[in-house]
């Protein structure tokens, strides 16, 4: 395998659980006075267009052939320039801490330290025209294939993974037959949004770890881990879906729910296998019982399967979801400023529910689960344009301290609120459907993460609450 791939592949993701509570949680009240400041403060937020670039991404972009020079030739960065912004993606990952104590760094204020440090080395328009040589290299669809509005539910077979959800839905023929809880990357390794394909399964992956700074403790440079060892990071399967990015297993389940990739979709073994297994039927490829046994026993070898069908991946980024008779708020992991009212009223409008429409009691509860997941880990609101509101909202001594790195490990606070909305009911993008969240039969289910669900008056009566 080329030095490139393996260090794409190598940079794992360690993931989160997805939230699928359904719409019977405990309420959680806001102060009127603050929920009526919060729905007209938000009215005039735009969400933003293109997500930020962090050098650790940029590092891994820099091992794809042909990326240095399109820098060159596309955007007229020097020899000079290129090295130095090089140099600098590589030590970003020198001092990034994957300890796993609990972290309250905010997303924002990291990625604002990516981007000065980028500016600095080719000034603030270049800057913008890489961050936009990347989104439209490596973020754009596949022609005919990618969502033409938000919460778009495929009429044909794809893969839909919905970052902020910590979900994986397999469609099949436009209907809904899987669905898995899955982990994302870190804000420093943010998960991509756009569409790609998958067209191989790699059975029993070795890793060679590449000469990296990320690169120490157990692991040595050059040395290859095989697929039975245990500290393998990427399980017993892999599948490439376009650089930098994997959907692969060998995940804990305590990593199932939380940030926990570099960049990835991050399963266990136990839903990987069963992924692939699904993956190989709709891509056309002969995948046995007994095929499955083989590689079990022989854990070694390294096996991979080419789907005769390449099979569409659909990376997708969306905080609020119309459901059936639910709209569900997700908190905005990555801080792209998405939960807003005007944001809601767009994906409301798109299942053809109008905000003017609903309960005083129903946009009480929007305005509320608006305002929980519009904020950052230390509480604050999160900024609308990772581009310009955070670079002036971030301090100097802020980025400063972001620069000497930790990994954000966790999310922190309520990761999803519910609201119920009567106008929905049959409407919206299904629910899940043979939910998989990686416990096995028999074994200890973990602590399922806290959904909160804001009642109508209406809906509190009709489930029999006082």
């Amino acid at each position: 395998m080329k030095k490139y791939s393996l260090h794409a592949l190598t940079i794992t993701a360690f993931i989160c659980l997805g939230l699928f509570a359904g719409c019977n949680n405990q309420q959680k009240k806001e102060p009127q006075k603050k929920l009526q400041k919060a729905r007209t403060k938000t009215t005039d937020i735009a969400t933003p267009q293109q997500a930020a670039l962090t050098l650790p991404v940029l590092d891994a972009l820099f091992y794809e052939p042909g990326f240095a020079s399109s820098l060159k030739s596309t955007i007229g960065l020097t020899p000079a320039q290129i090295g130095r912004l090089k140099a600098a993606a590589h030590t970003s990952l020198r001092d990034l801490n994957e300890d796993g104590t609990a972290d309250t760094s905010s997303a924002r204020t990291a990625t604002r330290a990516y981007e000065a440090q980028i500016e600095k080395i080719i000034g603030k328009d270049k800057a913008q025209q890489l961050l936009q040589l990347v989104n439209d290299s490596y973020s754009k669809g596949v022609e005919g294939l990618a969502p033409t509005k938000p919460n778009a539910v495929p009429g044909d077979t794809r893969i839909v993974v919905n970052a902020p959800a910590f979900r994986m839905d397999v469609f099949e023929g436009g209907k809904l037959i899987k669905t898995y809880r899955v982990g994302i990357g870190y804000p420093e390794f943010p998960l991509p949004t756009g569409m790609r394909r998958a067209d191989t399964i790699i059975f029993n992956p070795a890793w060679t770890p590449p000469d990296e700074p990320w690169v120490k403790g157990k692991f040595h440079v050059g040395r290859r881990v095989l697929a039975s060892n245990e500290l393998n990071p990427l399980g017993r399967v892999k599948i490439p879906i376009g650089m930098p990015s994997l959907i692969h297993g060998g995940k804990p389940l305590s990593k199932i729910g939380d940030f926990a990739s570099h960049g990835c979709v991050g399963l266990t073994n136990s839903q990987v296998l069963d992924f692939a297994t699904t993956l190989a039927r709709l891509g056309g490829a002969a995948l046995s019982a007994t095929d499955l046994q083989g590689f079990e026993q022989h854990k070694n070898d390294t096996r991979s399967i080419k789907l005769l069908t390449r099979v569409p991946i659909d990376l997708r980024y969306e905080t609020i979801v119309a459901g059936d008779s639910c709209l569900h708020i997700y908190r905005d992991v990555y801080e792209r400023g998405t939960n807003t009212i005007e944001s809601a009223k767009r994906i409301l409008a798109n299942a053809g529910v109008g905000y003017d429409k609903l309960s005083e009691q129903e946009k009480t509860g929007l305005d509320s689960a608006l305002l929980e997941m519009n904020k950052d880990a230390r509480g604050n609101a999160i900024a609308t344009d990772s581009l310009t509101a955070a670079r002036d909202q971030v301090p100097d001594a802020k980025i400063a301290r972001a620069k000497k790195g930790k990994v954000t490990s966790r999310v922190k606070g309520d990761k999803q609120v519910d609201v119920p909305i009567t106008a929905l009911r049959g409407k919206g993008y299904p629910e899940p459907v043979n939910l998989d969240t990686g416990v096995l039969p028999g074994e200890k289910n973990q602590k399922q993460p806290h959904v909160v669900k804001h009642h109508s008056k209406s809906h509190a009566r009709s489930r029999g609450r006082k």
